[in-house]
C-alpha cells in the first residue's frame, strides 16, 4: 500500500439478490443496510453470506491495521436487517480472508484466503458459526488467492488467483476442476491476464446459461472496482473467458466511499458488497514503524 494512504472498507447488503443485480448491471436503486464501523484503525471487508433459521450470517474479514493480521467473524443478522450479534469464528497464525462460505451435502464449508499459510484450506462447520475445523482431505497444490468453488455440470471449478508478486496477484485469473470438492484437483492453466478485471471478487451465478463471475478491477488502485467476467465451456474442459460489465459503487455510499469496490457475493435474496474510502495521513505508517520497534 503507498505511503500515507490507508484502505477503509465497509461492508453492506443490498436487498436484491445477485442475478437481478447482474441483470441490471447496477446496484442503484436497491434498499442497502450498512454494516457496522468497528473503529479506528479497524474494518470488515470480503462479506459472504448464509441463512440458517432465518437469520443471514454474515462473514467477513476483520483487519486492524494496529496488529496487521485477517481473522473472521461472523455477524448473524435476523429478518428485518437488525443485527443480533458480532464475534470472531477463525483465527489462524497467518492472514485470512475472503471468508467463501457454502452448503455441500447437508455441511457448511469455509474456503478463506490463506496464501501467507502456503497452501489452501478447506473447513467445515463443526457447529455453526462458531466453530470450524479443517479438512485434512482436500487436496489443492497451490497457495491460491481468493479461490471461488463452484459446481456446475456435476463438478466442481475453482477460479483463483496465483500467489505471485503484486501485478500477478492483480491480474491473473486460473480455473481448475475435480470430481469431488475433496480433489484432487486438475489446473487448467491461465485463462486471464487482465488488471481491469481477473482475481475473483465474489460468488458465480448463472445468468442465461452463462457463468457470470464477480472480478477485482485493480487499475490504479487494490479493489478499485467490480467487472462481470462471462464464462462458456466449462462441462468441455474448454473455458472461454469474456470480460463483460463493470459494477459501480451505489451512489448512495459513493459519496463516504468513493474509492473502490472488490467483492459482490450472493447470500439467497440478498447480495453482499464492501465499498472502500482512502485515508491521507501517516497513521498507519506510524503504526507500522511502532509494531516494528516495540513488536505491539
Amino acid at each position: 500500500m503507498p505511503f500515507l494512504r490507508t484502505d477503509h472498507w465497509r461492508c453492506a447488503i443490498v436487498h436484491a439478490p445477485l442475478a437481478e443485480l447482474v441483470e441490471a448491471a447496477s446496484l442503484n436503486g436497491f434498499p442497502i443496510t450498512t454494516l457496522p464501523d468497528i473503529g479506528d484503525h479497524r474494518f470488515l471487508a470480503d462479506p459472504f453470506g448464509l441463512w440458517r433459521d432465518g437469520k443471514l450470517h454474515v462473514f467477513a474479514e476483520a483487519f486492524d491495521y494496529r496488529h496487521p493480521k485477517g481473522t473472521i467473524d461472523v455477524l448473524i443478522y435476523d429478518g428485518t436487517g437488525r443485527m443480533l450479534s458480532r464475534e470472531s469464528v477463525l483465527e489462524e497464525p497467518w492472514h485470512l480472508s475472503y471468508p467463501f462460505v457454502f452448503e455441500h451435502e447437508g455441511e457448511v464449508f469455509m474456503l478463506p484466503e490463506a496464501s501467507a499459510s502456503g497452501r489452501l484450506s478447506l473447513y467445515r462447520a463443526k457447529s455453526f458459526p462458531r466453530e470450524w475445523e479443517r479438512v485434512e482431505a482436500f487436496d489443492f497444490p497451490e497457495a491460491a488467492i481468493d479461490a471461488t468453488p463452484l459446481h456446475y455440470a456435476g463438478r466442481w471449478w475453482m477460479f483463483w488467483t496465483p500467489a505471485g508478486n503484486k501485478v500477478e496477484r492483480q491480474s491473473l485469473l486460473n480455473i481448475s476442476v475435480a470430481d469431488t470438492l475433496t480433489g484432487p484437483w486438475k489446473n487448467l492453466g491461465l485463462f486471464l491476464n487482465d488488471r481491469a478485471g481477473a482475481r475473483p471478487a465474489g460468488t458465480p451465478v448463472v445468468v442465461d446459461r452463462k457463468i457470470i463471475l464477480p472480478t477485482q478491477d485493480c487499475q490504479g488502485t487494490y479493489g478499485r472496482g467490480i467487472r462481470l467476467l462471462e464464462i462458456e465451456g466449462l462441462e468441455r474442459e474448454l473455458p472461454k473467458v469474456t470480460p463483460g460489465l463493470t459494477v459501480s459503487i451505489p451512489a448512495i455510499l459513493r459519496r463516504r466511499f468513493p474509492d473502490g469496490m472488490h467483492t459482490l457475493s450472493a447470500a439467497g435474496q440478498v447480495t453482499l458488497i464492501d465499498v472502500k474510502k482512502i485515508g491521507l495521513g501517516p497513521k498507519r505508517d506510524l503504526l507500522n514503524m511502532k509494531r516494528r520497534i516495540f513488536g505491539a
